[in-house]
């Protein structure tokens, strides 16, 4: 099963596997209906059509669409995490931190294309969809900076904090200018962005 957001993005935290089972076909509605319809054409009464679930039952767990579009990125950032560690194991500690670095780009490219509704809200940059918002950035450098700091062999102190929310902000910007250029991200642009992104952290990171 999918992961269960943290309680925090909840109204009330499921207890049950009956009501977390409940709660992911509610966020997968949500998802599916978000790349069909837009946000601005996102109700909660859709959501809870399509997940075969009473309207209160979205209510319980949210209080508006945006509260569970939130939900659902917080969840992605949850998925992404689980990807890039398994990524991690995968390849062994010994392999660098180029190696890493690649996996936590291709895993952000995956999602990208092909989780529902990722492309319009990812981890909340865009919420409401055509707004930019640091903070998720700043989530996603932090989640970095402690899933990596081990695998690299170094403290997870401000220094390395700062270096990835940098490497976040400049990768962010320009995969979502691959994605405007072509739908399934510009190959181009991906590599300039795997290029650059090698260059600012081999300063601090060889």
């Amino acid at each position: 099963m999918k992961p269960v957001p943290h309680a925090t993005s909840l109204r009330r935290a499921p207890v049950q596997r009956r009501s977390a089972e409940r709660l992911t076909r509610i966020l997968d509605a949500c998802a599916d209906l978000l790349d069909e319809v837009g946000y601005d054409a996102l109700s909660t009464r859709a959501v809870a059509l399509r997940a075969g679930v009473p309207i209160g039952s979205v209510y319980r767990f949210f209080g508006n669409k945006r509260a569970m579009v939130d939900a659902l990125a917080q969840r992605n950032l949850d998925i992404y995490t689980e990807r890039v560690t398994r990524r991690l194991q995968e390849t062994g500690s010994g392999a660098g931190w180029r190696v890493a670095m690649d996996a936590v780009l291709d895993e952000y490219l995956g999602m990208k294309r092909t989780a529902p509704g990722f492309s319009l809200v990812d981890f909340g940059n865009q919420i409401p969809v055509g707004t930019r918002d640091a903070e998720p950035n700043t989530r996603v450098a932090d989640r970095l900076t402690d899933m990596l700091s081990a695998y690299l062999d170094r403290a997870p102190d401000d220094d390395l904090r700062r270096i990835f929310l940098i490497a976040v902000e400049a990768a962010d910007t320009l995969v979502q200018l691959a994605f405007r250029l072509d739908p399934a991200g510009d190959e181009r642009v991906i590599e300039e962005t795997r290029e650059l992104l090698r260059a600012y952290l081999s300063r601090s990171l060889d």
